[in-house]
């Protein structure tokens, strides 16, 4: 059976990530969020202090950055790939709010985004890959057998945002949380390199009302038809 390459793109918190592992592990695809790449750049430029370096001279940043080992690791408890940062493990550290506040800022960046492109378009893709951000479809693989792009309101996905960090024991407001998002959508749809857009060849869902598992379906059957042509 072919192998297909499928790009998720969609606003902040619409559950991009956690459809996409599953659709990976259903299908037996290699799993990439590419917006971890950014939150892992972001959390580089927080533990670092290398915010005035990254506004002052983007350069030397990007040199230093280079240095630095940004790279993915299958785990096969899980069957998903996590993303490492000089051989760490950071899937929790880039989830804080403080990761979550910077990282559209950093990932509007053009240098920044050249960068994790080059990262993103050096994977394997003979095993099937899935991969979601916010410009999979339309940069990094303008080429996805399948494109998706995911929505729902303002407010649901600033609720699913808050229980998923209060379950964490975070401490956050509902309020802040709702404003981070707003603010994420309009950096990334205004960002002049590979904004957020919807490809005219995606599949749009609105995933506001909808279960996890009804995404599933809804979205296997988009898969389980490509697969058949």
């Amino acid at each position: 059976m072919k192998k297909l390459t499928i790009a998720i793109d969609g606003h902040a918190s619409t559950g991009k990530s956690s459809i996409a592992k599953k659709l990976a592990i259903k299908y037996g695809y290699i799993y990439i969020n590419s917006g971890s790449m950014y939150r892992a750049v972001t959390l580089y430029v927080i533990q670092n202090n290398l915010l005035l370096l990254l506004k002052s001279d983007i350069d030397l940043f990007i040199k230093k950055l280079s240095s630095t080992s940004i790279h993915f690791k299958f785990n096969d408890n899980d069957l998903i790939s996590e993303i490492y940062m000089n051989n760490i493990n950071i899937e929790q550290q880039i989830n804080t709010l403080e990761v979550s506040e910077m990282v559209s800022e950093i990932a509007a960046i053009p240098e920044i985004r050249r960068e994790m492109v080059k990262l993103q378009r050096n994977i394997d893709r003979n095993m099937g890959v899935v991969m979601d951000g916010r410009d999979i479809g339309s940069v990094v693989f303008p080429d996805a057998d399948i494109k998706l792009f995911l929505t729902a309101s303002d407010s649901v996905r600033a609720k699913r945002r808050f229980d998923e960090m209060i379950l964490k024991g975070e401490s956050v407001k509902y309020e802040s949380i709702l404003n981070n998002i707003k603010n994420r959508d309009k950096l990334d749809s205004s960002r002049l390199d590979s904004p957020l857009v919807i490809e005219k060849d995606a599949f749009l869902i609105d995933n506001s009302n909808m279960t996890i598992n009804d995404q599933l379906e809804v979205i296997s059957n988009i898969i389980d038809k490509k697969l058949l042509n």
